[in-house]
This record gives C-alpha cells, sequence and structure tokens, in this order.
C-alpha cells in the first residue's frame, strides 16, 4: 500500500470514528469498525463487487443508487452515509486502507496493539497463544491482538511484528546468532594464543 493510499484511508478512517463516536460513543465506534472489515471481507472474496467499487467506467450516481439498495438495512445509517461519501469523492477504492487506519484507531482507543505472529505452520497451540500475549502485554503495556500467519521458509520458531518493529526469534536467526558468537570467540581465543605466544 502506497504512502498516499496510507494517508487517505487515515483521514477517512479519522472522520467516521469521529463521527461514531460523537453518535454513540466507544460502542458505535466499535460497530462502525466491524462493518469496515465485513465490507473489505465482502471485497476480497467477491472480485465483481471489488470492481464495482473501483471501476472508474460506473457512474457515481449509478454506484450510488446501487449502493443504497446493497447496503441499506445491511449496516447503520452512518456507515451506508460514509460509504456515499466515499463514492462521491472517488475513494471507494480505499476501502481497505481505510478500514486497516480505522483498526487501529480502535486498538489506540482501547489499548490494543497488532502482532503479526509468523511461524512454519501458521499456528499456534493454546498454551503457546496465551503465554505470547501475556508476555506481550506485560512487555508492551497494551492487550496484543494476535495475527497468525505460515512461513514456509523458516525452520522453526517465531517471528513477530508490532508496527514497523520486527523481532526474529526464529532457529535460523538464534543459529546465525550463535555461529556470530562462536566465530567472535574462536577470534577472541586465536588472538589470545598468539599473543601469549609472542609474550
Amino acid at each position: 500500500m502506497s504512502t498516499a493510499t496510507n494517508s487517505v484511508g487515515r483521514v477517512y478512517a479519522e472522520s467516521l470514528f469521529e463521527l461514531a463516536s460523537k453518535q454513540g460513543g466507544d460502542a458505535a465506534a466499535q460497530d462502525a469498525g466491524d462493518e469496515l472489515v465485513d465490507l473489505v471481507e465482502i471485497v476480497r472474496g467477491d472480485r465483481r463487487f471489488a470492481e464495482f467499487l473501483r471501476s472508474p467506467a460506473i457512474d457515481t450516481a449509478a454506484r450510488e443508487n446501487a449502493l443504497q439498495s446493497l447496503l441499506k438495512g445491511r449496516v447503520s445509517d452512518l456507515v451506508l452515509r460514509f460509504m456515499l461519501v466515499a463514492n462521491r469523492k472517488g475513494r471507494l477504492g480505499e476501502l481497505e486502507a481505510i478500514s486497516d487506519a480505522y483498526a487501529k484507531l480502535l486498538n489506540e482507543r482501547f489499548g490494543k496493539v497488532e502482532v503479526d505472529v509468523f511461524t512454519v505452520d501458521g499456528q499456534l497451540d493454546d498454551g503457546a497463544r496465551a503465554n505470547l500475549a501475556t508476555t506481550l502485554k506485560s512487555r508492551l503495556g497494551r492487550e496484543p491482538v494476535l495475527h497468525l500467519y505460515m512461513d514456509a521458509s523458516m525452520v522453526g520458531g517465531m517471528k513477530l511484528r508490532i508496527g514497523d518493529q520486527l523481532i526474529d526469534g526464529s532457529v535460523a536467526a538464534k543459529l546465525r546468532r550463535m555461529r556470530r558468537a562462536l566465530v567472535e570467540d574462536a577470534g577472541a581465543k586465536v588472538r589470545a594464543d598468539i599473543g601469549r605466544f609472542l609474550s
């Protein structure tokens, strides 16, 4: 996603977040976020709907009428009005960026942090998941929201991405650190032996 898309997403997300919060507090803000996530899931799952939202070939007024028919009664009036404004401004193609930015605003409001967890198979058993969540909460001071992903290139262990930070706890990274330590130890030992020999 480009920086421009991210900033557009943030601006629209902030507007919706502010309106939802004013309208019904935290509960309304959460509901609007849930509705955005549902809409993004539909876009991801239905190529024709995604094209319908993004296509410049579709007249704005015709798309607005279709959106009203499709969404009225299925989403809140606030989210429907938001979708109509985004349509008029030509920003429906940014719906995923808007939803992502909105989720970040919700997390900030509720003291949560998104954490991407990469493992060989994209899974963690319940105990490991709970342990990781507890550890992260104590270190970050916020409730982690874990998203699991598969990284078949890993040998084992896990990697965590928290915002822009990557924490590499994979087996390969541990082996690299061990090798580096061994090389440094061996170099120090050789230098010490040479020093003793020369003295």
